[in-house]
C-alpha cells in the first residue's frame, strides 16, 4: 500500500471514531439533560420500578412482611431504615420499593420518581389510570413474591406515605386474596367513584391512616375523606392525626407498630 493510501485509510479511520465519540457524548448529554429537565421520555408504561427495593430482614423467626412504598421524588432507603428499627425485631421482614423516575405534570413535567403520574392535587383531579394500573400489578407482584416465599397473604401488610399511601390502599384493598392490613400515611384515595366495586375479599381488612394536622401539600381534609369513602365498604378503618405537616413523627410510627402487632396477635 502506498504512503498516500495508507493516509487517506488512517484519517477516514479517525474520522469515524471520531464521529462515534462526538454521537455518544451528545447522547450522553441529551439524555443527562431530558433527566434533569423533564423533557420527553422514552420510558415505557410497564416501567413502574428503579433500582430494586430495600430490604431488611426479620430478627428471629420470619412472621410477617410489610411492604411499604415511598410518596414522590423520593427513595426507599430512607423508609426502611426508619421501619425496620420498629419492626425488625418483632419478626417483621421490610420491604421498601423505588420508584422509577418519570415525568410528573403536576411537577411542570418534570422527572422524578413517582409511581404514578400526579395531574393535580384537588379532589377534581384528573388521575392517571394507566399508570394507576400499572403500579397497581407491580404491587400485587411484590405482594406475591412474599407469598411464593413462604408468608400467607394474611401475614402480609402494604402500606406507604403519600403517593405510596395512595397506592397502598388502592393495592391493598384490590388484591385477591386476604391481607393483613393497610397502612396509609398523609395519603389519599385513588378513584374514589370506582374502586369500590374492585374490593373482594379485603372488604374487612384493617386499616391505619394517619395524617398530619397540618400538612400544606395533602390536606387533613383528604385523609377525612378517605376515611369517610373507605369506611362505605370496610368498616374496619382507623385514623388518627398528628401534630406535623406533610411528614411522619415517632407517635405515629409507634402507632403504626402497634397496628402491625395487634393484627399479628
Amino acid at each position: 500500500m502506498s504512503y498516500m493510501k495508507l493516509l487517506i485509510v488512517l484519517c477516514t479511520v479517525v474520522a469515524i471514531c471520531s464521529l462515534f465519540i462526538s454521537n455518544t457524548l451528545f447522547s450522553s448529554l441529551r439524555t443527562t439533560l431530558r433527566s434533569c429537565f423533564g423533557g420527553p421520555s422514552t420510558m415505557t408504561s410497564s416501567t413502574v420500578a428503579g433500582t430494586s427495593p430495600y430490604e431488611t430482614k426479620a430478627i428471629g423467626e420470619h412472621k410477617s412482611t410489610l411492604i411499604f412504598f415511598h410518596g414522590l421524588g423520593d427513595q426507599g432507603v430512607g423508609w426502611s431504615q426508619i421501619l425496620s428499627g420498629h419492626l425488625n425485631k418483632a419478626g417483621i421482614k421490610v420491604v421498601c420499593p423505588n420508584a422509577a423516575s418519570r415525568p410528573v405534570t403536576l411537577n411542570f413535567g418534570m422527572q422524578m420518581p413517582a409511581w404514578y403520574d400526579l395531574k393535580g392535587l384537588s379532589p377534581n383531579s384528573e388521575e392517571d389510570a394507566p399508570g394507576i394500573a400499572t403500579a397497581t400489578d407491580y404491587a400485587h407482584a411484590l405482594i406475591q413474591k412474599e407469598i411464593s416465599q413462604g408468608i400467607p397473604s394474611e401475614k402480609i401488610f402494604i402500606g406507604g406515605f403519600s403517593m405510596g399511601g395512595a397506592l397502598a390502599i388502592h393495592a391493598g384493598l384490590t388484591f385477591s386474596s386476604k391481607l393483613a392490613g393497610v397502612i396509609s400515611l398523609s395519603g389519599f384515595l385513588l378513584q374514589r367513584d370506582t374502586v369500590e366495586g374492585k374490593v373482594s375479599v379485603n372488604k374487612q381488612t384493617p386499616v391505619f391512616l394517619g395524617h398530619g394536622r397540618n400538612d400544606p401539600l395533602v390536606p387533613l381534609t383528604f385523609g377525612q375523606m378517605t376515611e369517610q369513602k373507605v369506611k362505605t365498604f370496610n368498616p374496619n378503618v382507623v385514623f388518627k392525626t398528628y401534630n406535623c405537616d406533610h411528614s411522619s413523627t415517632e407517635e405515629e410510627l409507634v402507632d403504626v407498630t402497634n397496628f402491625v402487632k395487634k393484627q399479628l396477635s
